[in-house]
């Protein structure tokens, strides 16, 4: 292991350890959230731009790392920032944190994460030679792999960055409009199970389903247009 991945680890390490030891994740709790939320409005009143910037490092910070407190990390975005802004700063904060996963898992945690989860991820290499893209986005819309693990197995495939990047952004877009809306309403919120209603979880799950229909029919017209070039010709 050469020396920037040896000081990459070990400052991963460094801010894992803190975490934990100092019981930060405490602070991102839905409970810690609520009781701070005048707190953090009035801040952001006064600051809009340190805040927004903060709040934005923070959640790259949190998704990178595979940290605990993103879903409250987005109820917080729609509680302060309101559903456009607040959807607008979650969204490129979750998805440059994501990549930023991927990007560790393929230049310097590969080892580790083929060993711990090497047969998990050939399911998903071998959706990814099957439909491309389109297997990311389906399980971006409808997270049947755990966010982490995603990020992490992502980094061991071919996929490049930027269609990585794009395509996570897109995926996600749905679920984050939706916590960050329900973010608006913090104040009525009392679980994170009480966001996900059967309805909103049937949507994601059509929304996942979709993009997979539309590859299949579009191979299955260019299939018939193969078909139809030689129709006419008898043997």
């Amino acid at each position: 292991m050469n020396l920037k991945k040896s000081l990459a680890l070990l400052a991963g390490g460094l801010v894992l350890a803190a975490f934990f030891a100092f019981d930060l994740g405490h602070y991102l709790t839905l409970a810690e959230i609520k009781t701070r939320q005048a707190q953090m409005a009035a801040l952001y009143a006064q600051s809009p731009w340190t805040v927004l910037l903060a709040f934005g490092a923070l959640y790259v910070l949190v998704t990178a790392l595979s940290l605990p407190g993103a879903v409250p990390l987005t109820l917080v975005g729609g509680a302060l920032f309101g559903l456009g802004v607040g959807t607008l700063v979650v969204s490129f904060a979750s998805t440059l944190g994501a990549t930023l996963a991927m990007l560790s898992a393929r230049y310097v945690l590969r080892d580790l994460v083929q060993a711990r989860w090497g047969q998990k991820l050939e399911t998903i290499q071998q959706g990814l030679d099957r439909d491309g893209a389109f297997y990311l986005f389906s399980l971006r819309l409808l997270p049947v792999v755990p966010f982490f693990l995603l990020n992490l197995a992502m980094g061991l495939t071919r996929m490049k960055v930027w269609t990585y990047f794009w395509v996570s952004q897109l995926g996600m877009l749905a679920g984050t409009l939706a916590f960050v809306n329900a973010g608006t309403q913090l104040g009525r919120i009392d679980s994170v199970a009480g966001i996900l209603s059967p309805a909103l979880w049937g949507s994601f799950a059509l929304l996942a389903v979709l993009p997979l229909l539309l590859q299949k029919a579009l191979a299955l017209w260019q299939k018939r247009q193969v078909y139809a070039r030689w129709a006419s010709v008898r043997p």
